[in-house]
Formats: structure tokens, C-alpha cells, sequence
């Protein structure tokens, strides 16, 4: 770069610009003028230099504010706006005044600034799609410090954390440490920090389940805080549960007669029942258990055609006080042979199903009955009660069979509906018992209706079922089930 373009080049020849002005006004013209006007005068002499000083002092002052334009002035300016650059606003920049060394560190600010507005920009296109992962993801999200206290959390997170709090209450040791983490996890949290490794696992919290993923962050080989991914597992908990029950309960309902059938009929080939009668028992004992496993098998098949929508239905206007009434005829002889009272409501005119199916509905009434006689004590009662109820998706036929029976435990009542759950653990099942999915079809065919069946019952006092059936079914419904 050329010296007169510099700074100190411009003050170095401001300089001496002023100093060969003097040289030459005194040399040329004042020294003359001194000879010629004032050689018998000294106090005009001396007149004439304060007037050349003062004129010396206004010119240096002038080029003074010129250089304290040219200079000090960018220099404020690049000192405001780094303020501005550091109160956030990647925005600012500076004028450029001149090509010197102060354009040039403006010129240079102004890069660093566009530079600054990019990378700042780019870390918050990166933070939001971040925040826009995490918030979208339906696992919980949760960074720890060091000190366990939550730094970071999506929604879903942020929810468990406040639910965990609000029912367990933080977890604080006997040093005051990670009091930020719930107590379920707290544990899991010691190990990640200590060990500074990955940890999973599952935690049960009050009645759900849940899987938990903890991974330390290091930074130069300590462990700065976790981060903890929590999932809900509970349905998925809860199903591989129910399927391994299936497997066993499956196995243990078909071993059982298998084994009678295979013990009687080899007891048959080996003439072990030395008269016609004995045989005649064996024979039947075989035959009530083929027939039992050929129920079990047909219900089995059902369920399976229902759970897959291919169940025959017949959809028609159904009177309900028919229905009822046939039921009730049906079991109302063995309810009085076992001595329990059978009830049920006066019929009620508008109980009219737009749509449903005698055989089915029948079927869920029978098998709910069934079930109440056989865990009901003589003395006690059943009650059949329906009536028409309004509802704001239209009006409902309720059905409720209620009984004074031994009643079903509370951890049970979740689960009655599944396939072949026992409630009653002690209890044995006879030949010509259920087969432990009456209430699994009962659920499944309600389902088919449109309705809803729910469960109320006290352990010792007895059990409610209530079923809700739509008087209007929806449409759609309508025409995709009637043959």
C-alpha cells in the first residue's frame, strides 16, 4: 500500500505541508514585508507574529477536527457496533470512510460480522430442527447435569417429570445429590455417572412400564451430565404378558383333557373295567372331553374370525324385550335349582335396536349369565335390568347384569377380557365348565354392535357388567357387516 494512503503517511504529510507553508510564507513574503513596513516599528513586529500564530494555531486546529473526523470517528463507529454485535444483532455494519488501514478494519469488521450473522444463523436453523425432533418424537427426552438437575426436556419429558414428581416426590440422598432426578431413575443415573456407560432397562411406575435408555455425555473423560430416553412399554408389556399366559393357559386347557381321554382310552385297551358299566363311564368321560376340546377349539375360531372381521353377523331390527325374555326363560329353572333369585326389568317398549343381531347378542347374555350362576352362592341374587338412555352421539340401550357373587378381585378387573384370564386362580374347571373365552367373544361381539362393555365390581360383594348398545349404529358400520 502507498504511504500517502496510510494513516500515519496522511499525518506525516499534513505536516509537512504545514511546515513548508510557514517556510514559505515567511521566506517569501512576511520576511520583506518585515524589511520594508516595520523595520521602525518593533511592536507592529511583534503584532504581526501573534497575528502569524494565531493564524498557525487556527490552521493546525482545523487539520486537527479533520483528522479527528478522518480517524477517531470510524473508530467510535466500529465500537458501537460491536456493542451492537454483542447485545445479538448480527445485523449491524459499518460505513466505509476511505481505503486506509480504518476502511480496511472495516471493511474487515463487516465480513466478520456477515460471518457471525451465518454461523448464528445456521445454529439456530439446527437448533430449531432439533427442538423440532425432540418435540415430535413420542419417547420422553431428558438431559441431566452432572448435578442431576433436568437441563433439557422435550414435552413429553417435560410431562413425566411432572407427573413422577407430583406421585413419588425427588429423590435426595444423604448428600444432597441429584436431587433433580425422580427416584425411579435414580439409580440408573449413579451408574451412567459413575462408570460413564450406557445403562437400559425398565422401571414399573405405579401401573405402567417403562424402558429407559441413559447415555453419559463426556467431555475430556468426565462425565458432564445424561441424557435418558424413556419409553412407554406398558402395552407392549402387558401383551407379551397375555401371550405367554396363552400359551400356558392353551396348553394347560387341552393337556388336561388330552390326558384323560389318552389315560381312559388306554385303561379301555388294557380291560382295566371289568364290566359293561365301567366301560360305559370310561366312554363317556372320553366323550364329555372330546367334546369339551372340540368347544374349545370352536371357540378359539371364533375369536379368531372376530378379531379378524369375518364373523357372520345379521344385522336386523332386534326388540330388545324378546331377547331378554328368552334369556331369562332359559335360565330362570336353574337359577331356582340353585337357589338364587333371578330378576330382571318390565319390558319397556323403547327398547328397539335399529340394527342387531338376536343370535350373537343372546350369545354375550347367556355367557355373562352363565358366568354370574356359576360364582354366585345360593340365597344370593342376579338382576337383569335395560333401558333407554340419551347420549350425545345418540340414544343408547344400556344392559346390566349385576349379581350378588364372590365378586372379582381390583387387580383383576383389567384383564377379565382377555383370553382365558382367570380371576379366580384356585379355581378348577370342570368338564362341562367354560373354557376361559367366553368373556374375550362376549367383548368381541359387543364390539361388533357398535357398544361398549365395561366392569365394575367388590371382591366378596359382587359383579356388575355393563353394556352399552347405539339404538343408531353408524353407517359405515352398517352396511360392511350385513351379508
Amino acid at each position: 500500500m502507498a504511504i500517502w494512503r496510510t494513516v500515519v503517511g496522511k499525518m506525516w504529510l499534513t505536516i509537512i505541508g504545514l511546515v513548508a507553508v510557514v517556510i514559505i510564507t515567511l521566506g517569501f513574503f512576511l520576511l520583506q514585508y518585515i524589511d520594508v513596513k516595520f523595520s521602525v516599528d518593533p511592536v507592529k513586529i511583534k503584532h504581526l507574529f501573534i497575528f502569524s500564530g494565531a493564524i498557525g494555531f487556527l490552521l493546525t486546529t482545523f487539520f486537527a477536527f479533520f483528522l479527528l473526523t478522518k480517524i477517531t470517528q470510524p473508530l467510535r463507529e466500529i465500537r458501537d457496533a460491536a456493542d451492537c454485535i454483542g447485545q445479538g444483532d448480527y445485523t449491524t455494519r459499518v460505513q466505509i470512510r476511505s481505503t486506509d488501514e480504518i476502511g480496511d478494519l472495516a471493511n474487515t469488521f463487516n465480513q466478520m460480522a456477515s460471518e457471525l450473522n451465518t454461523l448464528f444463523r445456521d445454529l439456530q436453523h439446527e437448533r430449531d430442527q432439533l427442538s423440532g425432533v425432540l418435540k415430535s418424537m413420542t419417547d420422553a427426552v431428558i438431559f441431566f447435569n452432572a448435578s442431576g438437575v433436568a437441563m433439557l426436556t422435550n414435552p413429553q419429558g417435560k410431562t413425566l417429570l411432572d407427573d413422577w414428581t407430583m406421585v413419588d416426590h425427588l429423590d435426595v440422598d444423604a448428600e444432597g445429590q441429584f436431587s433433580g432426578v425422580p427416584s425411579p431413575l435414580i439409580d440408573t443415573f449413579r451408574k451412567v455417572s459413575t462408570t460413564g456407560k450406557d445403562l437400559t432397562g425398565k422401571v414399573h411406575v405405579k401401573s405402567g412400564v417403562w424402558s429407559v435408555v441413559m447415555t453419559p455425555l463426556a467431555s475430556n473423560e468426565e462425565v458432564r451430565g445424561v441424557v435418558a430416553v424413556l419409553r412407554d412399554v406398558t402395552e407392549e408389556f402387558r401383551v407379551e404378558k397375555l401371550r405367554k399366559d396363552f400359551v400356558a393357559n392353551i396348553s394347560h386347557e387341552i393337556r388336561t383333557p388330552l390326558s384323560m381321554v389318552q389315560g381312559y382310552s388306554e385303561a379301555l385297551l388294557d380291560d382295566i373295567a371289568a364290566s359293561p358299566e365301567e366301560r360305559r363311564d370310561l366312554v363317556q368321560i372320553i366323550h364329555d372331553e372330546s367334546l369339551r376340546m372340540g368347544r374349545l377349539v370352536e371357540d378359539l375360531l371364533d375369536l379368531a374370525r372376530m378379531e379378524a372381521g369375518h364373523l357372520e353377523m345379521n344385522f336386523e331390527q332386534l326388540d330388545m324385550n324378546g331377547l331378554l325374555s328368552r334369556v331369562f326363560r332359559k335360565f330362570a329353572n336353574l337359577a331356582k335349582e340353585q337357589g338364587i333369585v333371578l330378576t330382571r326389568t318390565a319390558e319397556d317398549p323403547s327398547l328397539v335396536l335399529e340394527a342387531g343381531d338376536s343370535d350373537r347378542l343372546e350369545q354375550v347374555l347367556t355367557n355373562l349369565l352363565d358366568n354370574a350362576l356359576r360364582h354366585t352362592a345360593s340365597g344370593a341374587g342376579i338382576s337383569i335390568a335395560a333401558r333407554r338412555v340419551e347420549a350425545t352421539k345418540g340414544d343408547q340401550i344400556e344392559l346390566v347384569i349385576a349379581d350378588e357373587g364372590q365378586g372379582i378381585a381390583r387387580e383383576d378387573l383389567p384383564y377379565v377380557f382377555e383370553r382365558f384370564y382367570k380371576a379366580d386362580k384356585a379355581r378348577k374347571r370342570e368338564s362341562k365348565g367354560g373354557t376361559g373365552l367366553g368373556l374375550a367373544i362376549v367383548k368381541n361381539l359387543v364390539d361388533a354392535h357398535g357398544g361398549k362393555i365395561k366392569v365394575a365390581s367388590t371382591f366378596g360383594v359382587g359383579t356388575t357388567f355393563t353394556i352399552t348398545l347405539p339404538v343408531s349404529p353408524p353407517r359405515k358400520r352398517a352396511k360392511s357387516v350385513k351379508r
